[in-house]
Formats: C-alpha cells, sequence, structure tokens
C-alpha cells in the first residue's frame, strides 16, 4: 500500500557489538538466521564508539571494515546477497576526536559493504548535516562494480537520542531526508538528568512489581520514549527502542519488546547480547491469527479492486488495507510463513496504488 507517514522496513532486531570474536560471532549467526528464516532477520551493527579501547580507536575501526568488507565478500553471490544481508557500523560522535578517522578507514574503504552509519549522541539537526557532508565526501559519488560504473544510493543515516535537548529536536532530526531510524539511548539520557531520574528507571521491573519508576513507567522516560516514536511516524522513520540491560533474562526481553511496539509504536529494538535476538523477533512478529486474517482481508481486498468489502461482518477500505498489509510485511521481515494467496505477489506492486 505505501501509506504516507508510515514507518519503513528494517529487521526488527538491531543487535549492537564491539568485541572482535563477538562481533565474528555475530556475523555467523546472522547467515545462519537468514538461511533458517529465509530473510534478514537482524541487522549486525559493528561498534566503534563502546567497542574501542581509548586510544585504539583507529584499530578498532580498521578491524570494524575488515569484517564487515569480509562478510559482504562472503555473501556476494548466491542466498545471503538475495536476502540482503545487513550490516552497519556506530562511529564515534561528530563532536569526537575519533568521528572523522572514523569515517576515513571506515566508509573509505568499505562503503559497499555497509547499510548503513549509526551516529550516536545526536543534538541537533546541523549535527545531522555535518555527519552526513563528512559521509558523503569520503564515499564519493560512484563506484565501480562487476566490470560496470554505477551511482551509488547515499549512505542512509541511523541516529541516537540521549539527552533531553536531543528529545525537544526530534521532529525536526527526523524529517532530515537521510536519516532512516532514531534510537533511544535509554542510559545516557537517564545519566544526563544528574540524578533527577533514579536508576531504576535504566531497568525494566518485574511483573509482579507494580510500583517501581522503570523504564516503563518513569514519566520522563515514557515522555521522551513517545516523542521519539511520534517523531519517527510522523516522518515515515524507523523508530528503534533501547537495550534491556537484564542480557539473559530472555523472557523479560520479549516482555520489554512486546511492551515496546504495542504501547509506545516501536518497530524494532537494540539487542546487545544473541540470546536477546530470538526473543525480540519473536515479541515484534505478528502472531498467526493476525497474519491468516490480514492475508484473507487482502485476498478479498484485490479480488475486488482495493473497493470497500464485508469481512465477517465488519467493513474493511483503504485504510484497514494498508494496516493488514502491514502486517503481511512485518510477517515477512520476521521470518513468519504466509498465506499461499499471499507468497505469489508479497512484494509486487499491486499494492502501490
Amino acid at each position: 500500500m505505501g501509506p504516507q507517514g508510515a514507518a519503513g522496513l528494517l529487521p526488527v532486531c538491531d543487535h549492537y557489538c564491539g568485541v572482535d570474536a563477538r562481533m565474528r560471532k555475530s556475523l555467523r549467526l546472522q547467515s545462519e538466521m537468514m538461511q533458517e528464516y529465509g530473510a534478514c532477520v537482524f541487522d549486525v551493527t559493528l561498534d566503534c564508539e563502546d567497542g574501542a579501547p581509548s586510544g585504539g580507536e583507529a584499530d578498532q575501526a580498521s578491524l570494524v571494515a575488515e569484517l564487515a568488507i569480509a562478510s559482504w565478500q562472503s555473501g556476494g553471490h548466491g542466498d545471503l546477497r538475495r536476502l540482503k544481508q545487513r550490516v552497519g557500523v556506530r562511529v564515534h560522535p561528530v563532536g569526537h576526536e575519533a568521528f572523522v578517522s572514523d569515517i576515513d578507514i571506515i566508509v573509505g574503504s568499505a562503503r559497499d559493504a555497509l547499510s548503513y552509519v549509526m551516529v550516536p549522541k545526536v543534538e541537533s539537526i546541523e549535527e545531522v548535516q555535518r555527519a552526513v557532508d563528512w559521509i558523503d565526501a569520503v564515499a564519493g559519488g560512484r563506484a565501480a562494480g562487476h566490470g560496470d560504473v554505477a551511482v551509488r544510493s547515499p549512505l542512509p543515516l541511523h541516529v541516537l537520542i540521549e539527552s533531553p535537548a536531543a528529545v525537544s529536536h526530534v521532529f525536526e532530526i527526523a524529517r532530515h531526508p537521510r536519516v532512516e531510524s532514531i534510537s533511544f539511548g535509554l542510559m545516557d539520557f537517564v545519566s544526563a538528568h544528574g540524578g533527577a531520574i533514579g536508576a531504576g528507571a535504566m531497568r525494566v521491573r518485574p511483573v509482579s512489581d507494580h510500583a517501581s519508576l522503570d523504564q516503563f513507567h518513569h514519566p520522563l522516560v515514557v515522555r521522551a520514549k513517545l516523542e521519539i516514536s511520534s517523531a519517527c511516524h510522523a516522518a515515515g522513520k524507523v523508530p528503534s527502542h533501547c537495550v534491556v540491560t537484564e542480557i539473559r533474562d530472555t523472557m523479560l526481553v520479549q516482555r520489554a519488546a512486546k511492551l515496546a511496539s504495542q504501547a509506545f509504536g516501536f518497530s524494532r529494538m537494540w539487542s546487545v547480547h544473541p540470546d536477546q535476538i530470538r526473543p525480540i523477533i519473536e515479541a515484534l512478529a505478528p502472531a498467526p491469527d493476525e497474519i491468516d486474517a490480514a492475508g484473507r482481508i487482502i485476498e478479498a481486498a484485490a479480488l475486488q479492486d482495493w473497493a470497500p468489502i464485508s469481512v465477517n461482518g465488519t467493513l474493511h477500505d483503504r485504510a484497514s488495507y494498508r494496516y493488514f498489509w502491514q502486517v503481511l510485511e512485518r510477517a515477512h521481515q520476521t521470518g513468519r510463513d504466509l498465506p499461499d494467496p499471499m507468497r505469489s505477489y508479497f512484494c509486487a506492486p499491486i499494492l502501490a496504488h
């Protein structure tokens, strides 16, 4: 349907890793799960900001570039390239002394291997533009590929909102044409309040706790999440939810992901440990009955040339068709089985009107 204002399609999980062994393991896991699910169900973001030791920023950037290139080359033919294996990089903030060298090293050598660049601690639209200008200057406008010269598509930016000031500018940031996704940096956001928000707001409270002001109940944190989600949906961008620090509690991770999606409108979530990836995917995938209902409604609508219809006594028109088509898109993103009639034309332009 391509509705105006709907967030674009990205894998529902964004997995961050910055240690050599963990980056290699994550890239292998991505390849394995692409074969298993028949889709790229999570992004791998190779981390220069938190992954680089002090003084070792250039070495970390070189390693990230090397791993991105190796992963891209290994998927250069066959299923992985067809399924669009996705690797991004988190660089240092625009004001950090390592930002320029990160871009020079990584984008300069691994441009074609990257799906996006994540820029942390963005405070304003001016910082977004500074990042875009430097990335474009390094990337250049053209690239050789398979004997032909082809125009490169500009690298999308993912940005990380981590302060009250940044939240106040998030609608403007979301409207920048190169911003594809906005993430919420929970722990830095809490720290930026100088103790005014308690440490409990960095966590997720147990089901039995009905009083603690955790990240889903502290008013200032809730307000920031809603602003980011709303700004993204207004601009047609993807809101990405913050980490859950209770790394190995997979039930809690899945519950948090479902709450972030259903109550806050986030369509993507960070993972910081491989054990979090599958719970996030399961939480953000549509339920089987939703997928079946969406398939029946879309099939019936197509047979009526998208005129209004009644299904089980309920009226449906183009507004609900958009919704149910998005359910099918999300099902495809998360490797769910689609109803038989949908498989033959899932990504066809039939619904682009």
